[in-house]
């Protein structure tokens, strides 16, 4: 009985596969996945940007708890004094920040809550509707990043003047309901975040659009929301240069009525800093209360770009 060798089974044609088609497995290495432990080099870097970051509201502290001429002494304080209370009420009767604080406000909650409406309607619109003209109309919104402010203040001054609204709180409100970088901000989230399934999902349901903006986009766009809300807050009540022109001294702002502090011919420096400590409170409160919900949103927006 004779042994035959097995026959190769007739080619088809069909293609074989290369060595360079093969792909070599995964190799995760040891500790992949894990959360990074930080070392001494790290602390310590952080350590140093967070002194750097608390000293001038330190000094400013400081400063506000001084006499003027402590202050500007040729060896500066570095600790604590016993006039911060002396110079706070000082600060507030002569600038009646009472009155500016209650404007600034207004004017900073009125800003935010517009712009966030219209920047996240704005931002849906560009980022997941299909309209003629959307490209050109979103480059027209960035192009206007690069106009600087100071040349629209002169035919803006004209404009308030003419409807009405010199010395008005309006003024200050108005021109700033809007921003191009809130839309663009927006927009770029939405782009990321919100997908279109949930879009037809929400119109086969028989949802208009009114219903998709409140129960769809909303939700998904509050992280980005809480993020711009608190760039805007902050950049609306910091804002001098426009409220200085638009309002008076009768009608100010804070920032404005702080103008005022260091407006004489020999500024008290304590005074001014106690009245810059005050100014800076109302913000260091907003942060404490939303500090969780803005990182929050500042992590999200990482992980969802």
């Amino acid at each position: 009985m004779t042994m035959t060798s097995p026959t190769k089974a007739p080619e088809l044609g069909l293609p074989q596969p290369s060595h360079r088609a093969t792909r070599r497995p995964i190799r995760f290495r040891p500790g992949a996945g894990k959360q990074l432990q930080g070392g001494p080099f790290a602390y310590a870097a952080l350590a140093v940007v967070g002194i750097g970051s608390l000293l001038p509201l330190y000094w400013t502290l400081v400063a506000a708890s001084h006499t003027q001429d402590e202050v500007l002494a040729t060896t500066p304080p570095f600790l604590l004094g016993g006039r911060l209370m002396h110079n706070l009420n000082a600060a507030w009767s002569q600038a009646h920040l009472g009155k500016a604080i209650v404007n600034s406000v207004i004017v900073s909650s009125c800003i935010t809550a517009a712009t966030l409406f219209f920047c996240t309607l704005a931002g849906y619109a560009f980022a997941k509707m299909r309209f003629r003209g959307r490209g050109g109309l979103m480059t027209a919104v960035i192009a206007t990043l690069t106009i600087p402010p100071q040349l629209s203040v002169v035919p803006l001054f004209m404009m308030m003047s003419d409807i009405g609204w010199g010395g008005k709180l309006e003024s200050v409100i108005f021109p700033t309901l809007v921003s191009a970088f809130g839309v663009f901000f927006m927009r770029q989230y939405l782009t990321e975040a919100l997908p279109y399934e949930l879009i037809e999902a929400a119109k086969v349901d028989g949802a208009n659009n009114f219903r998709i903006v409140r129960s769809v986009v909303l939700p998904v766009a509050r992280p980005a929301m809480t993020v711009l809300g608190m760039l805007t807050f902050v950049q609306a009540w910091n804002d001098f240069f426009w409220p200085y022109l638009a309002l008076n001294q009768q009608n100010p702002t804070l920032q404005v009525a702080l103008g005022q502090l260091s407006a004489s011919y020999t500024p008290d420096q304590s005074i001014v800093m106690a009245g810059a400590l005050i100014s800076t409170l109302p913000l260091l409160v907003v942060f404490v209360i939303f500090g969780k919900q803005i990182v929050g949103g500042i992590m999200s927006g990482a992980v969802k770009g």
